[in-house]
């Protein structure tokens, strides 16, 4: 079996803390592992990190080279084994949704990983929250077996509410009888997008509806032949090499795989997961898996609640304090602070929507920026001036690069860093400073084996990461 993950979406449901340059996939909502390290935790409990791969954008290379890199080089997987290889990753031209993006994983597993037409894929989204992780991986090794018969599984969910934000698949009336746990899977009548209030109460009364988890299994021979019967401008590609369907990406159909196969395909089944789900497509979502105290509050951070009932409060690095208020959603980070009744939160997308309209930053940046040497953190600006926190991890480098319209001076706060200005290097201590002219080649290193933190202070009559001439670069960037 290989793994797909998708990991490309940007969406900006959970915004202010999920953004275009960093969206929910790479949030750590739980602990120390992102949402993407938690799906990539729970699939290696079934195949080896050799048999994963995760399709992504460009825009989100070093996010995810990160996050993989620290779960498979030095973590545990959840049954308490090492692992240290590596998965493979894709990386889109351009967004073509996910069928161009699934057809694109199929022929990498065919031409780069030796697959053959009758070893099974798995899909699944990179950002969703499943319990327990045993269980699951049970009803995937069923779902397997199914699949191995020529089916397309998907993967319903049990719906627990009347829910209008999701897609419904309705099953057959009777199961296809496939045997042990593989009992449950059935053919499939319909698929339905997401319905009214009412619409959705009926779909819960009737049993026979579930909601679409984006989740399915399949062979890649059957998968490519439904490609080519349902979606032949992109079942075509997949009769060219991995390369030319790369190249001609950019001139695929932007289309879903529900639209491209799922609705139009006579081998599609289901299997009902009654298990944990979450897409984490809202701040609602996100306060019903935070664990709750005495008086229903979810909070992280520095928090005081007074006489508070049934709120999530998340607080980033100020004291957030409420007094009096019930049913809330409070979400404080570096530049903004959201507040709304819970039941609300869908409403998000129309801010961002607004934000957009008014072209401001923060729809796509958080304060802090990570780079794959490490992360910066505007910590203010002003007329011809902006003041930035660096850290530079150990062993990692910026590039050697110059502007033209602006000068940087660098103080080293913690950490050594070794310098480049204007061809001569120089190691720069903590409490000691050096200044970078315009139109100067310059490099900042850490050659050491404690993160490097610098204060830079840049000032002139153009600000933006745009103004980088870069002459060499470890990481092979094309911008910033």
């Amino acid at each position: 079996m290989k793994v797909l993950l998708l990991a490309g979406g940007s969406g900006t449901r959970l915004w202010p803390l999920s953004r275009k340059s960093y969206p929910k996939q790479f949030i750590k909502l739980k602990g120390q592992q992102s949402l993407l390290q938690e799906t990539m935790a729970r699939v290696l409990l079934a195949v080896p990190p050799e048999d994963i791969v995760v399709l992504t954008n460009k825009e989100y290379k070093f996010h995810v080279k990160s996050d993989m890199e620290s779960l498979l080089t030095t973590s545990a997987l959840p049954d308490g084994r090492k692992v240290g290889a590596t998965g493979h990753i894709i990386f889109e031209p351009v967004g073509r949704n996910t069928a161009p993006a699934i057809a694109l994983g199929v022929k990498y597993c065919m031409d780069k990983l030796g697959a053959a037409d009758g070893e099974t894929v798995f899909v699944c989204p990179s950002d969703h929250v499943i319990a327990p992780s045993g269980r699951f991986i049970e009803y995937l090794k069923a779902a397997e077996k199914a699949a191995l018969g020529g089916y397309v599984v998907t993967f319903g969910i049990k719906p627990t509410r009347p829910e209008t934000g999701y897609g419904y698949i309705k099953r057959e009336q009777q199961p296809l009888g496939l045997g042990s746990l593989t009992e449950e899977i059935y053919g499939v009548e319909e698929f339905t997008e997401k319905p009214d209030d009412a619409t959705a109460l009926e779909y819960i009364r009737d049993g026979k509806h579930y909601w679409n988890s984006g989740m399915f299994i399949f062979k890649l021979g059957v998968i490519a032949e439904e490609f080519r019967r349902h979606a032949p401008e992109i079942g075509r590609m997949l009769d060219k090499s991995y390369e030319e369907m790369l190249s001609n990406f950019t001139s695929l159909p932007n289309i879903s795989i529900d639209y491209a196969v799922m609705e139009k395909s006579k081998k599609i089944a289901t299997m009902p997961l009654d298990i944990y789900w979450n897409d984490i497509g809202s701040w609602d979502s996100i306060f019903e898996i935070l664990e709750k105290d005495e008086g229903g509050n979810a909070t992280t951070g520095d928090v005081i609640a007074i006489d508070t009932k049934d709120t999530m409060v998340l607080s980033n690095k100020r004291l957030t304090v409420t007094i009096g208020i019930e049913d809330c959603l409070v979400v404080e980070t570096d530049d903004v602070v959201l507040v709304s009744k819970r039941g609300h939160a869908q409403k998000v997308k129309d801010i961002v929507s607004l934000l957009k309209e008014r072209a401001r930053h923060e729809i796509n940046e958080h304060v802090t920026t990570f780079r794959p040497w490490g992360s910066y953190t505007l910590m203010g600006k002003g007329d011809r001036y902006q003041i930035k926190r660096l850290i530079v991890n150990p062993l990692q480098s910026l590039s050697l690069q110059m502007h033209m319209h602006r000068s940087e001076h660098w103080v080293v706060v913690s950490g050594t860093a070794k310098v480049t200005v204007g061809g001569k290097e120089l190691y720069v201590h903590a409490n000691e400073s050096i200044y970078v002219p315009k139109t100067t080649q310059h490099r900042l290193e850490n050659k050491g084996k404690i993160p490097l933190e610098v204060i830079e202070v840049q000032n002139g009559e153009y600000l933006h990461e745009d103004d980088i001439v870069r002459f060499e670069d470890i990481y092979e960037r094309e911008d910033d």
